[in-house]
């Protein structure tokens, strides 16, 4: 079962510095070797988001029922959109279908205006540009103008789902930056926030000795004559808290 501990507000911001693939080499460490989503996207350049996952999963549509009249009241997509809280990143599940949209910008406007940080599928969006403009991070496998009941069907929300080739949990951290999206087990979020930001000072200290002329050989992994140096770097500049 997922645990649902409380994760602090500094840890989830510590996980908006670190790169993914960062992110993703530390998960490795813990023996975890698929957290990084395939083929999902950024809408756009420069999207950044960390956050809890609120999560949703589609089924492929039967006209038995997707035709019967729509009820807002019992429709799982909006329910579950009106629940989604502060900070919360919803992953929906479409099963890498991509021949037609999970959302538009409407919805996408009002999961915005519930505080959502981001919004993650492995499905297609309609309205793209749109939903890159509400302010949201939003990740996609494609677009696609047709509307989500051609092919899709909501079925439930807060249930361990797959997106992106990923197992997600309610609650897992949900990190996305230019390159993509990675989950983190919500018990190790702390952990995983620590070491990437180790690590990513370790690795700028390496750009900078190859800068300077130093051997890949050498550097990356670092000898022992290298990670010497960066001990002694580490004291003469020691890291300073984020200011928040």
């Amino acid at each position: 079962m997922p645990d649902q501990s409380s994760i602090s507000k500094d840890v989830i911001e510590a996980l908006l510095i670190p790169s993914t693939a960062t992110i993703t080499a530390v998960l490795s460490g813990h023996g975890l070797r698929n957290t990084f989503m395939h083929d999902v996207a950024p809408l756009k350049p420069g999207m950044k988001m960390a956050g809890p996952a609120f999560t949703m999963r589609y089924i492929p549509a039967r006209e038995d029922l997707t035709q019967v009249p729509m009820d807002n009241l019992t429709d799982v997509q909006r329910i579950g959109i009106e629940q989604i809280e502060t900070g919360e990143v919803l992953v929906i599940d479409a099963r890498g279908e991509t021949r037609a949209a999970v959302m538009g910008d409407i919805l996408a406007t009002r999961i915005y205006m519930r505080g959502a940080v981001g919004v993650v599928t492995d499905g297609a969006y309609r309205d793209s540009p749109g939903i890159a403009d509400t302010g949201l991070a939003a990740y996609a496998r494609g677009m696609n103008a047709n509307t989500n009941k051609t092919i899709h069907y909501p079925l439930d929300i807060q249930k361990p789902i797959a997106c992106g080739g990923v197992a997600v949990f309610p609650g897992d951290l949900i990190v996305g930056d230019s390159e993509g999206v990675v989950v983190i087990p919500r018990h190790l979020a702390e952990d995983v926030a620590g070491k990437a930001a180790a690590q990513e000072e370790k690795e700028a200290f390496i750009v900078r000795k190859i800068q300077q002329g130093a051997s890949i050989i050498d550097v990356y992994p670092a000898d022992e004559k290298t990670v010497a140096e960066f001990e002694e770097w580490k004291k003469k500049h020691p890291r300073q808290p984020e200011s928040g």
